[in-house]
């Protein structure tokens, strides 16, 4: 039998009811439930655990919401490469796999081993915070980190580093360290490239950049990137849409690839450009 975690939105009755559905289904069935103690879902207190240990022996992660639910799953359960199904209870659902309706047999599916794994590279991003601006040392993204002024009408300025080298400084409302997945979330809204989900790569790109330099980058997997907050403003730290804190003068990021990726559920091939035509509305002629 098996042991499966379920993350629920946090502001969508429609995705409690489903997960105290799914998880009477699941037990009547033998297996084990694990929902995280940070989403209140009413009736399921016997399966809820602090969500530091929710990935611990979880054979599945389904995630019960939108896109902002998959990148809150993935950020639980990737780093301990753990599976996760996305159950679309959003509006885009570009992340998810299955519509409510077919949860059930999307379960059946996995547990027959009727699926296939998609990986994706994540980014690690390593803080460094004298400031005490962010507490914490770490994180990972699906999407993105990034860098933001806290200032309206004020830049911030932002000096980066590419694999010890010192590159430039930025003076900028903002920079998105961005996975190729990412490459259609905040960066593609600051006109950086589009990149295929399984490729490796960073994606350096500025938002609204005050200097003649105003191209993205497309980086090696291997590069490390350093940004640092090199003048008086706070810079906002967010990742994959959570904010972490404010970074001050002398405050670093590190991003990387790192060392797992994310592992997708898949139930059939997914024809990336296709997804691209239906989500950005293209049509054939």
């Amino acid at each position: 039998m098996a042991t499966v975690a379920l993350v629920v939105h946090h502001d969508r009755a429609s995705a409690s009811a489903l997960a105290r559905d799914t998880a009477a289904w699941l037990v009547e069935r033998g297996h084990a439930v694990r929902i995280p103690d940070t989403d209140a879902v009413a009736g399921v207190d016997e399966h809820l655990v602090p969500a530091a240990a929710l990935a611990d022996g979880v054979d599945l992660a389904v995630s019960l919401g939108g896109d902002g639910t998959m990148l809150r799953t993935i950020d639980l359960v990737a780093p301990h490469g753990v599976p996760v199904l996305g159950v679309n209870l959003g509006q885009l659902g570009y992340l998810t796999e299955v519509e409510p309706s077919g949860l059930r047999d999307a379960l059946d599916r996995f547990f027959a081993g009727d699926h296939a794994i998609e990986e994706r590279m994540l980014l690690a991003v390593d803080i460094e915070s004298a400031s005490g601006g962010v507490d914490r040392r770490a994180a990972v993204a699906l999407n993105e980190a990034v860098l933001e002024k806290t200032l309206s009408g004020h830049t911030v300025r932002l000096d980066v580093m590419i694999n010890g080298s010192f590159f430039t400084p930025y003076a900028t409302d903002g920079l998105i360290v961005a996975t190729p997945t990412g490459s259609t979330a905040y960066a593609f809204s600051a006109r950086g490239p589009i990149i295929a989900p399984t490729h490796r790569a960073l994606l350096l790109t500025p938002v609204s950049p005050h200097m003649l330099f105003d191209r993205s980058l497309v980086l090696e997997p291997d590069t490390e990137l350093r940004v640092t907050v090199a003048g008086h403003r706070p810079a906002a730290l967010t990742v994959d849409g959570r904010l972490l804190g404010e970074l001050h003068t002398g405050d670093s990021i590190v991003c990387r690839a790192a060392s797992t990726p994310a592992r997708l559920v898949m139930f059939s091939p997914r024809d990336f450009h296709q997804i691209l035509k239906a989500k950005f509305g293209l049509s054939d002629r």
